[in-house]
């Protein structure tokens, strides 16, 4: 069976220039290196993965721990993750947990049995408690604020307040929103941001206009139908994503609620769908949260970076006299 000692024979050079070649350095002269792979591919060698992560301490692997695999949001992170990690030679495990805090405890200890060089972390289920101690087995990054560790993210308070800003500029005073779980650190976010832009302009919140679990077209259209049963609508809803808004219009559409003149949608994430349905929206920059993740976790960096945000004014919010 070929091995580096055998190839280093055949080629007629030491053992460590193959081992150089195989690991791509760069001292290496090119005859050396062209002789090398010559036979590296002749003889179809393969290296022992195993072995070289043996060597080197590291398995060139990072893992991205994401709530689901197929939500918009989390595909846009990944996406910005995996672009970074491959430039350099980086695998990505993706870890999808649905929120389940001992399916996410499986990959913290993958971190810690060196099955994996470092996690990513874009939305968690588990505390800081049982989390941070896993920092000792190797770098953990997250994806939104959650200090101690490194993170990259986005400021939900400011950027839901730019957005309820935006509405109430337009005239709108009746105003819903949707959230993903109620609970979690963006939700409460995002309702301490509303229950200030509305107490800006006297408004009184509405409870019965906050929808929660919202992650999909379908319960977008579940708000719609929720609302032609309610003996008043708001003027505006604030979607906690394209795709919960896409519902929204959809369902609207079907029950002949005409959007923006009855009912203005905002978006947030400026997926493709946005564009399409020419939604107006908020573009928080989702991919570059992922690429900034991922060097910070490359780099060894142990800072916080807030990703800022913009609004991408279309045409489903209406102006009120």
């Amino acid at each position: 069976m070929a091995n580096i000692k055998y190839i280093a024979k055949l080629a007629g050079v030491s053992i460590s220039t193959v081992s150089r070649v195989l690991n791509n350095h760069p001292y290496v002269s090119e005859e050396k290196r062209k002789k090398v792979e010559k036979i590296i591919e002749e003889l179809n060698f393969q290296q022992n993965l195993n072995a070289v992560h043996l060597v080197k301490g590291k398995t060139l692997t990072v893992g991205v721990i994401i709530p689901y695999i197929d939500h918009p949001y989390f595909q846009s992170i990944v996406g910005g993750i995996m672009e970074n990690a491959f430039k350099h030679n980086y695998s990505v495990l993706c870890c999808a947990t649905n929120y389940d805090q001992a399916e996410e405890l499986k990959y913290l200890h993958m971190l810690k049995r060196k099955q994996l060089d470092g996690l990513i972390i874009c939305s968690h289920s588990n505390n800081r408690e049982t989390i941070i101690p896993y920092t000792k087995y190797g770098p953990i990054i997250a994806c939104e604020r959650f200090e101690p560790l490194p993170c990259v993210y986005t400021d939900w308070y400011e950027s839901f307040l730019a957005s309820l800003d935006y509405l109430i500029k337009k005239g709108h005073r009746n105003i819903g929103y949707s959230t993903g779980r109620e609970h979690s650190f963006s939700s409460e976010m995002r309702y301490a941001a509303f229950k200030a832009a509305l107490s800006k302009v006297n408004q009184s919140i509405q409870e019965s206009w906050i929808f929660t679990d919202c992650y999909t077209m379908n319960d977008g259209k579940r708000i719609i139908k929720d609302l032609q049963t309610s003996k008043e609508i708001p003027t505006a809803i604030l979607a906690n994503g394209d795709e919960v808004a896409a519902g929204m219009i959809t369902q609207a559409k079907m029950m002949g609620l005409k959007v923006p003149a009855e009912l203005s949608i905002m978006g947030v994430d400026n997926q493709p769908i946005s564009e399409a349905l020419d939604l107006t929206t908020l573009d928080l920059n989702i991919k570059e949260i992922g690429e900034q993740a991922f060097m910070q976790f490359y780099n060894g960096t142990n800072k916080n970076l807030k990703i800022p945000f913009k609004l991408v004014e279309r045409n489903t919010v209406s102006t009120l006299g």
